[in-house]
Order: structure tokens, then sequence, then C-alpha cells
């Protein structure tokens, strides 16, 4: 099954939903924002994505700004991801071992 985590004020996001929808494809959406990744599983995301948690940041949040001199590690970054999903680059969909994060939407089809 297929999974979109999905922020539905990102336009980038809901367009990856609307490219599902229009090829037929199943798919379970997860609210990340209402319903936060704990680090185990942000851990498994990262894995699927072949990426570092630095590089799933989304450096124009203001938190961002504000932290980016001060947090060094990946435990320090991941644990801010949870406090704040916010600063998690969107969206990320997930199909099996593959993940891509669907920016622009079209890289949603990579994954298929």
């Amino acid at each position: 099954m297929i999974t979109v985590y999905h922020n539905t004020r990102c336009s980038k996001s809901r367009s990856a939903v609307e490219l599902l929808e229009k090829q037929g494809i199943p798919f379970e959406v997860h609210l990340y924002m209402k319903d936060p990744l704990t680090i185990k599983a942000l851990k498994d995301l990262l894995k699927k994505l072949g990426m570092k948690p630095v590089e799933l940041l989304r450096r124009n949040e203001a938190i961002y700004k504000e932290l980016k001199d001060s947090v060094t590690t990946d435990k320090e970054w991941l644990e801010l991801m949870v406090k704040h999903p916010e600063l998690i680059e969107r969206p990320i969909v997930v199909n099996g071992e593959k993940a891509v994060v669907a920016r622009p939407p079209e890289r949603v089809l990579e994954i298929l």
C-alpha cells in the first residue's frame, strides 16, 4: 500500500495526492501535522529515502532559521522534527521499501 505523508496546507502535497487519485492508485494518507511521526518512523522514512535528517528539512521555516546554528547532530534534528513537524519536507510518498519526496509531485511516478 502506498502512503502519502501529507500536509493539506501544501500545494505540492495536494498535487501529489491528486496525481495518485487521477491514476486510480489506492493509497492512504498520513496527516503528519496532526499525527506527528516518531523518531523510529522518521528513521525508517529516511532509510527508504536514502537521506540524512538534515536533507529532509524545510530550510525556509522560521524554526529552522532560528535553530540551524545550534543543532549539530542527527539525533537533535530528529527530535526537532518530531516536536516541529512543519520542518519536514513534503510530501513524502512511500511504496513498500521505496520512498520519494514528491517535489515536483510527478516524482511520485518514480516509485510506482
